[in-house]
């Protein structure tokens, strides 16, 4: 068989077709280029050459991904472990076929149906997982490079640090810097793809439209990490850790593994742009082509604080979705929806503001008029005598808020957890930490002074969270005269968060009570409100029960 035919049939059996499976083989050891677009079997894997620069294999024992050769160069593994969905899969019935300029290669495991394609001259892996059922464990794909291809030490990496400080996965430096793999810093809203570039090559993946993911635009998880073993970019398709919604099943993706000239991966592969219309007839399971798409667009917003991004996100039990807010009138658009019933929820920074409902049809577009977000329902509209930060559903604004999305509590940069608060000093919010733990900061003071006429009433005290660890919810004492009963916790996630960077959990308003016997009276005097974290669960430090906080005010 001549060695550019563009597809090389398997197993075969005479002495002309061996030699043509080894040409297939060769460039692997050679550029790339050398070979035209096709595929071959070398035994025990299904060889693709892209056309370009790219080689790949995939085990036909199990979908592995197991070698990744840009430009000749090796890329993929470490530690004797392949690139896989989770942990890898047992045997499975592993097929390809070619369709023109496409290859696919089909991944049958029990209930899992995973996807590879290649596309004649693109050096890019597109991949697709149906997951139908909780029966098997794959939540998320994870592309394994070889050691020392893209050392950094970046707040993901744990290269430069030795010394172990929380479970398996959180490392200091000697200078007393923090690394782990979940320090990506991102929200999924904020990226399109994940990777590394060094000597003129950039690996990465782009991510699909998480529409079958969980945890909505905000969600944080783990992206990639570095070490000296060896790197890993993911794909995560469902993450529990601080996680706030169930598990969606069915098809996610394309996620494409992109190899470049050291620049950033196409615009032309984000989830936002990506055209699959080429995949439309390959038959991959659960696939929904543009035309079984709806889109959803709403001509504005009204009610907004327009120092605020919006957001507008789209959810059920199978799908999410979101789009960003137009800053001048609120107009979002959401396309390449799938046909159902959403909840709508309208986010002011990342606090929900506004639900409704939509329906969404198979090549249809729902138009809502202007949605109206109720007064009410922002809680920086009621009026306060004091405030510690805004209400956007993040602890932006408070100390160490920036740092904890990529460093862990007891990194040498975090500010002092503890300090009190003067209500009046210009710096109430700089100086309130952003997290609060039973067993670190617990019994923070807050100074502040009313008027005669406020001392002669009693106010409402709120104290809103973002998330919480082990139960940790806040109880108040005023003037050490009064105490709140300690309030009930709240649904949050029980894994980890405030020490992995994640303060997303479930937006929570805990309101008190305050009479006004419990102010002092004089008015030139200071009332002190000492806020206490409360919980029977947790451990110690930084593993004790803790919260997030999002705002602090005392209302008229």
């Amino acid at each position: 068989m001549p060695e550019n035919t563009v597809r090389r049939r398997t197993l075969m059996a005479s002495a002309a077709s061996a030699a043509a499976a080894a040409a297939v083989a060769g460039p692997l050891s050679l550029p790339a280029s050398a070979a035209a677009f096709g595929y071959g079997d070398d035994g025990s894997h299904y060889v693709v050459n892209t056309g370009a620069s790219l080689v790949f294999k995939v085990s036909k024992a199990n979908g592995d991904l197991s070698s990744l050769v840009y430009k000749g160069t090796e890329y993929q593994g470490y530690g004797g472990k392949n690139s896989h969905i989770e942990s890898g899969l047992g045997a499975s019935t592993v097929t390809i076929r070619q369709s023109g300029p496409t290859i696919l290669i089909s991944v049958t495991y029990k209930t899992l149906r995973l996807y590879y394609a290649a596309r004649s001259g693109e050096n890019n892996v597109y991949i697709w997982t149906n997951k139908a059922d909780g029966t098997v464990s794959a939540t998320r794909y994870i592309v394994r490079v070889q050691a020392g291809k893209f050392l950094n030490d970046q707040p993901d990496s744990y290269t430069y640090a030795p010394t172990l400080i929380e479970a398996k996965d959180v490392f200091e430096k000697s200078d007393g810097q923090t690394r782990s793999k979940h320090y990506s810093k991102l929200r999924v809203i904020d990226y399109d793809y994940i990777g590394w570039s060094a000597g003129g090559v950039g690996l990465y993946m782009v991510r699909s439209n998480h529409e079958k993911a969980s945890g909505g635009p905000f969600y944080r998880s783990l992206l990639r990490h570095q070490s000296a073993d060896g790197g890993g970019i993911y794909e995560i398709l469902y993450y529990g850790e601080n996680q706030t919604e169930a598990e969606r099943f069915g098809l996610q993706g394309p996620y494409v593994i992109a190899f470049t000239d050291g620049g950033a991966p196409s615009s032309s592969l984000h989830h936002a742009n990506i055209d699959t219309s080429w995949a439309d007839s390959l038959g991959i399971s659960g696939y929904v082509a543009a035309g079984g798409r709806g889109r959803v667009a709403g001509v504005g917003i009204a009610g907004r604080d327009t120092s605020y991004p919006y957001t507008v996100g789209l959810a059920n039990s199978a799908a999410q979705y979101w789009g960003s807010a137009r800053d001048s009138d609120g107009y979002f658009s959401i396309t390449r929806v799938l046909p159902g019933t959403y909840t709508l929820t309208v986010y002011k920074g990342e606090l929900a503001v506004h639900t409704g409902s939509v329906t969404v049809t198979a090549g249809g577009t729902t138009t809502l008029h202007t949605i109206t977000v109720p007064s009410s329902n922002d809680p920086s509209n009621a009026s306060a005598i004091w405030r510690i930060n805004d209400w956007d559903g993040t602890p932006g604004g408070f100390k160490n808020a920036e740092l904890m999305t990529y460093a862990h509590p007891s990194d040498v940069r975090a500010a002092p957890w503890k300090g009190n608060v003067v209500i009046g000093s210009g710096s109430e919010t700089s100086a309130f930490p952003c997290y609060l733990w039973k067993d670190v900061n617990s019994g923070i003071i807050v100074y502040f002074r009313l008027t005669a006429a406020q001392l002669a009433a009693a106010h409402t005290l709120r104290i809103g969270v973002t998330t919480a660890y082990a139960n940790g919810r806040p109880q108040v004492v005023v003037n050490d005269s009064w105490t709140s009963a300690i309030p009930s916790p709240p649904a949050q996630p029980s894994t980890r968060s405030l020490t992995v960077g994640s303060y997303r959990g479930n937006n929570h308003t805990f309101t008190y009570s305050v009479p006004a016997s419990a102010w002092q009276t004089d008015a030139s005097a200071y009332n002190t409100l000492r806020i206490y974290v409360v919980s029977g669960s947790g451990t110690t430090s930084y593993l004790s029960a803790g919260t997030a906080i999002d705002a602090i005010d005392l209302l008229e």
